[in-house]
């Protein structure tokens, strides 16, 4: 049972946004009540994620902070974009409100979490892909078919440079455009070339790119619901 490996895809945000939630229910005895402001602003590439309070005059009483940071969390396992994983984003718990016998974890939790989803459809979500470093080892005859391949693939060509009679190029290439290469290196130069990969760094996916990738992932939720 062969298949393409999936794109290793997580989400990020480009810019601020702001999100508020009121969780309040009501049934025999005890109910539940926590109400949370969340904003959210970018992290440097690479930082994670990050939570502060700014909560002043016990708006939400202290013990209560970690279950809306919980919520937050809970919101970064799966995006607004396409259900991916979101990274590096500060999220910061500003204002609420609570209840002196109804308030618990799970309403400030819940709070928390729909406040932060509230807070990343606002911040302008984007796709981010894994980067590959490649560098290819090929015979002269072939270097204009190769480049010409990589720059199809997306690939950006850093530097070529000769190595025991081959060419050394090396390119960075996003991950989802390398998932036949091997065959299709073999092809191009007869089986005279080589390459190496290894991971570099994640970068936001083209617009178009990441239309087609949203709409895939809408599909598998939907055969998967």
């Amino acid at each position: 049972d062969l298949s393409t490996p999936k794109v290793d895809y997580k989400e990020t945000i480009t810019s601020h946004g702001d999100g508020h939630y009121k969780h309040k229910k009501q049934s025999g005895g005890h109910g539940q009540y926590g109400e949370a402001y969340v904003k959210i602003e970018p992290h440097q590439r690479g930082r994670g994620f990050e939570f502060s309070s700014e909560v002043v005059g016990g708006s939400i009483p202290r013990n209560f902070i970690p279950a809306v940071e919980k919520g937050c969390v809970e919101g970064m396992q799966a995006g607004v974009v396409a259900g991916f994983p979101v990274v590096d984003v500060h999220a910061i718990v500003y204002d609420g409100s609570y209840h002196d016998v109804d308030s618990n974890e799970i309403s400030f939790k819940i709070a928390g979490l729909h406040a932060f989803k509230e807070a990343m459809q606002k911040a302008r979500p984007a796709l981010l892909e894994p980067i590959m470093n490649i560098t290819v080892y090929v015979p002269d005859q072939y270097m204009g078919d190769i480049t010409g391949d990589l720059n199809h693939r997306r690939g950006h060509i850093l530097t070529v440079e000769t190595a025991d009679g081959m060419q050394a190029i090396k390119a960075q290439v996003p991950q989802a455009e390398l998932f036949k290469y091997a065959s299709e290196l073999r092809s191009i130069t007869a089986g005279r070339a080589s390459f190496e990969m290894e991971f570099s760094h994640y970068e936001q996916v083209p617009q178009h790119v990441a239309q087609k990738v949203v709409t895939e992932a809408a599909k598998k939720a939907e055969q998967k619901g």
